[in-house]
């Protein structure tokens, strides 16, 4: 089993509240950005695995074999990219996303 080396990366507590001024705000805000990243992922991977599932059974086994072989490939492509949460903290601190309260959304109204 090989293991990632410097995968962990220590933030700055008080660069993480600035945005918002409170922590599970911005945990919160992190969270369901990581979601949605990790939903765009899997659709992403999913529809490039489609291509390989296949209801032939008379299909060649050389045919077979490089297909599992591109299919590993394009696996271990998606496994070393960066984690969705990661993404979604990066994305926070450089302020490239957008968020609103709900009470201000009422109160707007």
């Amino acid at each position: 089993m090989k293991y990632k080396i410097n995968t962990l990366v220590t933030r700055d507590f008080s660069a993480l509240t600035a945005p918002t001024s409170n922590v599970y705000e911005a945990v919160a805000i992190i969270s369901k950005r990581a979601r949605q990243v990790a939903l765009h992922m899997k659709e992403d991977l999913d529809s490039k695995l489609v291509d390989f599932v296949s209801d032939d059974t008379e299909e060649l086994q050389d045919e077979e074999k490089a297909a599992k072989q591109e299919q590993a490939e394009i696996t271990r492509l998606y496994e070393k990219l960066p984690k969705p949460t990661t993404i979604a903290t990066e994305e926070f601190l450089e302020g490239k996303l957008m968020y609103r309260h709900a009470e201000e959304e009422n109160t707007a109204v």
